[in-house]
Parts: structure tokens; sequence; C-alpha cells
């Protein structure tokens, strides 16, 4: 990721880990702890998203999306619930998520987009998700209306206060199948299109100039190995490999790019290489059907 990109940025927090070392010890609650990052992880993995770092007891992740980050907090609240309590406890999560301009340096965040991400999962409860009113309007209709607007709150390093948004994802109808069906409603089919010609070849799937490539493209600013896209159990996953970027347009949905980052495909888009869809030379579209 080089410059400014808008990302949605999460922060994952293991809730009652304090009382969970003073009542079991440190052996079995470093372990309870763990298998709750272990959780973090693998829901983020899943969304499509990274977890760039870890705090103690929580976890950092960026998302290309404010949905595969939603979806990553009802996965990760799921996982966490259905651990086994220790001592007679059980551990929860704390999560807080928001959308905008992030800067990354040095395997880092930085940014207003970061902090504020930060602030809202210091005022989650055990087994809640936050997000500001802003990015809940970020989210597509199915999501959206698994949210409700609590009250305003003010954060540390925002001049004005921030309206909170609760993600109710224990609302039905079952916020995982509309997160199924929104992320990777994909999964039995993918199929390309590039320079008006069916890609007949079924992923894994190399794109770039080199001439060894399944894809050969001829972008000016596309790298020789550029990007690939392999299928993962029943999704289809974009990875980027470049320099200068991978550009992704889901229809009706805002472009936004992947420097070294994966995306989980869905519904109907275009990929662009090296340069904006705007700009590009050469697209490369897919139907995740």
């Amino acid at each position: 990721m080089a410059g400014e990109v808008t990302r949605t940025v999460l922060f994952a927090d293991v809730s009652g880990s304090t009382q969970l070392y003073e009542s079991a010890g440190d052996e079995a609650a470093s372990q309870a702890v763990a298998q709750c990052i272990r959780a973090f992880r693998d829901a983020t993995r899943l969304a499509g998203g990274e977890v760039v770092k870890e705090i103690g007891d929580e976890v950092m992740a960026i998302f290309p999306s404010p949905d595969a980050a939603a979806i990553a907090a009802t996965r990760m609240h799921l996982a966490v619930e259905a651990l086994p309590p220790v001592a007679g406890m059980r551990l929860g999560a704390r999560i807080g998520f928001h959308t905008g301009p992030v800067t990354r340096r040095d395997s880092d965040l930085f940014g207003d987009t970061v902090k504020l991400a930060e602030g809202l999962v210091g005022k989650a409860a055990k087994g809640q998700v936050l997000t500001s009113e802003e990015t809940a309007a970020l989210l597509s209709a199915a999501l959206r209306s698994c949210t409700r607007v609590l009250y305003s709150v003010e954060l540390k390093g925002k001049a004005e206060s921030v309206s909170l948004c609760e993600l109710v994802w224990r609302q039905g109808p079952d916020i995982t199948d509309v997160a199924g069906s929104t992320l990777a409603d994909s999964a039995g089919r993918l199929s390309l299109k590039h320079r008006g010609t069916e890609v007949a070849q079924e992923p894994p799937l190399h794109i770039g100039r080199d001439k060894d490539c399944e894809i050969v493209v001829e972008s000016e600013n596309a790298s020789r190995q550029h990007c690939s896209i392999e299928r993962r159990r029943e999704k289809f996953v974009l990875r980027d490999h470049s320099t200068n970027g991978t550009y992704v347009t889901v229809e009706g949905e805002p472009e936004f790019a992947l420097h070294r980052e994966e995306y989980i495909l869905r519904g109907h888009g275009w990929i662009a290489f090296g340069d904006p869809r705007a700009q590009a030379t050469e697209l490369l579209e897919y139907y995740c059907e």
C-alpha cells in the first residue's frame, strides 16, 4: 500500500482476559487468549482482510470494504462464542471498525481512520460491534439493515462528536446468511472476459505481462507477474503481486486498489492493472455466479 488510500480499519479486543488470568493462571489464560486471536486472524483472512499487527490481546486488521469488515466481525464473535469456557469463564470480543483514508508505513497504519476505529473498540461492550454512522452508510443494503444508530460520543483526537452505530450481528434473518450472500455468494462459478473473449482456463490463474501467464496483459503499468486468482474452497480470491496495484470495481460500488493484498471476488465487476479503471487500457471483467 503506497500513499494514502481508503480502507476499513478494524480493531478486535479479547474481553475478559484480565479476570481469566487472575482466576485460571497464566498458562490456561494464555492458551485461551491465543485461541481468540487465532479466531480473529481466521475471520479476517476469510473475509479478504489482513491482520496488520497484534497489540497484547488486541488485533488491528485492514479490509478493502466495510462489508468485509462487518462480515469478519460477525465471524469473530461466532468463533469466540463457540470456544469452551476456561475455569468456568467465557472470553468474549469487543470490535470497532471505521472506513476512511489510511497510510501504511513499516508494517503499520496511520491516520485519523485508525484513531477513530481504535476509539470505537474502546466504547464497545463484550459481544458488541461498533462502527460510525458514516461507515454504516457505506454498507450494502443487506448489512446496513442489521445496524442501529445509538448515540454520539466524544473520541480522543476528534474535534466533533462521532455518531455510533451498532452492527446487530445476532439479528434475524441470520447476519451470517446475509454475510454469505453479500461477500461471497460466489462460489459456484467464476466467469472471466478479457478483450471481449471468455477465458477458458479455470483458476489458479496468473495475470501479467509475462508471456507465461495464463492471462497476458499489455497495460504499460502492469507488472510481469501482476496478480493471480485462485479458488479457496467456495471462494475465488484475487491477490495482487504488483508494483502499481490492482484496481477492482464491483458493479454499483466505488473502485478500490489492492497493494500486495487479497480480495474475495463477488458479484460482477472489473479488474484493472496498474491504473484506475477510468485510465486503464485493458480490463478483465468477472462474474461470480
